[in-house]
C-alpha cells in the first residue's frame, strides 16, 4: 500500500505543478493578446476565468466556490479510500485515481488562491464551441474514462 500511496503522491504533485505552470504561462502570454489562434477554425488559446464547475455549473450560486471546494475534498477522500482499500490495486486503476486526484488538486489550488479556475484551451468548429478547459480538467477526464472502462470491464 505504501508504494501505491507514494505513486499517487508523485503523480499528484507532478500534475499540480504542471497545471499551475501552464496556467501561469497562459495568464502571462494570453492575457495581453486576448485570443491566440493555434489551429484556425479548431483550436485557440484564450484566458477564461471560471468561477463555477464544468460547463459553468454553480456559476453565480451564493457559496458556490465553497460547495465546489467541499465536493473536491470529498472526491479526494474517496480516491484516497480507494487506494488504501486496495480498490485501485491494478496499474490502470491507480493511474485513473492519480489523474483524477492530481487534476482535482490543480483546480482546488486555483479555487482557494483565486476564487476561480483558469481555463485556456478552446476547441471549436464553426459555431460549435466546447467549454474552455485546462490541464487539470484533461487529467480528470482521462482518469474518469479510465476508471469507467475498468469498472465496466469488472476490473477494479
Amino acid at each position: 500500500m505504501a508504494s501505491r500511496l507514494k505513486f499517487l503522491a508523485l503523480v499528484c504533485l507532478a500534475l499540480v505543478g504542471l497545471d499551475q505552470l501552464t496556467k501561469a504561462i497562459a495568464v502571462y502570454y494570453i492575457a495581453p493578446r486576448g485570443r491566440i489562434p493555434v489551429i484556425a477554425g479548431f483550436f485557440d488559446l484564450v484566458l477564461w476565468k471560471n468561477t463555477g464547475a464544468a460547463f459553468g455549473l454553480l456559476t453565480g450560486v451564493p457559496g458556490g466556490r465553497w460547495i465546489l471546494v467541499g465536493l473536491t475534498l470529498i472526491a479526494l477522500g474517496v480516491c484516497a479510500w480507494m487506494v488504501t482499500r486496495h480498490l485501485a490495486a491494478s496499474r490502470v486503476m491507480l493511474w485513473a485515481v492519480a489523474l483524477i486526484c492530481g487534476g482535482a488538486l490543480g483546480n482546488l489550488v486555483d479555487r482557494l488562491r483565486l476564487g476561480q479556475v483558469i481555463d485556456f484551451v478552446l476547441l471549436y468548429y464553426r459555431q460549435w464551441y466546447w467549454p474552455a478547459f485546462n490541464l487539470a480538467d484533461s487529467a480528470i477526464t482521462i482518469g474518469g474514462v479510465l476508471l469507467a472502462v475498468q469498472l465496466l470491464r469488472g476490473k477494479a
